[in-house]
């Protein structure tokens, strides 16, 4: 914000975004430093261009919107939002403009994140959720975009941040993204199949089961699950123990037992929130992995509504 205005700002970005973003927001609030604006959601998890227009305020300098949710999965009209901001740069009278910051973290794996396509000016990355190393990520400037850097020292990567590159992590990165580009979309194809057969065979063969999130818009490797009646957390324990990972929300928030602020954002509902189980497809995932996660789960769910008091009335 320093080096875009010296008087308070408005931001824009949404109630569903990562905690890096969301908690740096609520600082720049509480040092006087920016006004935010939090978009909600529609109950699919997603958030429009329409929105985020008719938030924008005279001095709106940034809009943050996630690409990708890392719960639920949905996909944001990026582009749409993009184009739209460009457009309302153009008719801007005052000096100021509106730079579109886009966290794509869950995104650069599956889906295009040229920035060009997108119309972002700054876009994040991290590279341990592409197969990098952990501890390593990027930030991509569009060439004007503002940028006063808050670490001090040395002039390393081009005197914008301070400290000793981490080599190894650096190329473990760049690896890891020329792998992607190999990559061809028949993979990713793959992955999208055995999503739609997990959420299919999920919902038909386990009652009172509800799909979290947009259908049509979604990470190809994501399913979120609300299963009536039972808790999260006995659910996680229960596939632990037969050698299944999943996850009741962000694992940046696992040790914390508050329902996901996503799904309260979208659902406005804790007992959805706590009853929530998401699952993370990934490349070597196979046919034979998921038939043996939905016959555990079925087994599961059961045997946990029998003796939950929620689901013995049910």
């Amino acid at each position: 914000m320093r080096g875009i205005s010296n008087s308070k700002v408005h931001i824009i970005t949404t109630q569903i975004e990562h905690h890096a973003i969301l908690k740096t927001c609520e600082d720049l609030e509480k040092n006087n430093i920016a006004e935010v604006t939090y978009l909600k959601p529609n109950r699919e998890g997603l958030i429009s261009a329409l929105q985020v227009k008719k938030a924008l305020k005279k001095n709106t300098v940034l809009v943050s919107v996630m690409y990708v949710n890392n719960e639920i999965g949905t996909v944001q009209p990026i582009r749409e939002i993009g184009k739209m901001i460009e457009k309302e740069n153009k008719n801007r009278l005052s000096k100021e403009r509106i730079y579109f910051h886009t966290d794509a973290v869950q995104a650069v794996e599956y889906l295009n994140v040229n920035v060009d396509f997108l119309h972002v000016d700054l876009l994040t990355l991290s590279g341990h959720k592409i197969g990098a190393t952990k501890g390593i990520g990027a930030l991509y400037l569009r060439s004007g975009t503002p940028f006063e850097k808050i670490i001090f020292g040395g002039e390393q990567e081009m005197n914008l941040r301070a400290g000793t590159e981490n080599v190894s992590g650096i190329v473990s990165l760049g690896k890891a993204i020329e792998l992607i580009q190999i990559k061809n979309q028949k993979s990713n194809l793959k992955i999208k199949e055995l999503r739609d057969y997990f959420i299919k065979k999920i919902i038909t063969e386990i009652p009172e089961v509800e799909l979290n999130g947009s259908r049509q818009f979604r990470s190809p490797n994501n399913a979120n699950f609300y299963f009536k009646y039972v808790e999260g957390e006995s659910i996680l324990l229960s596939l632990d123990l037969v050698g299944i990972a999943a996850s009741s929300g962000s694992a940046c928030t696992s040790l914390s037992l508050k329902p996901s602020h996503v799904l309260m954002a979208t659902y406005d509902d804790a007992e959805r929130s706590h009853g929530s189980i998401r699952f993370t497809l990934g490349q070597e995932t196979t046919k034979e992995e998921i038939d043996y996660t939905i016959s555990n789960l079925k087994t599961i769910i059961k045997r946990l509504r029998e003796i939950s008091p929620l689901g013995s009335t049910k």
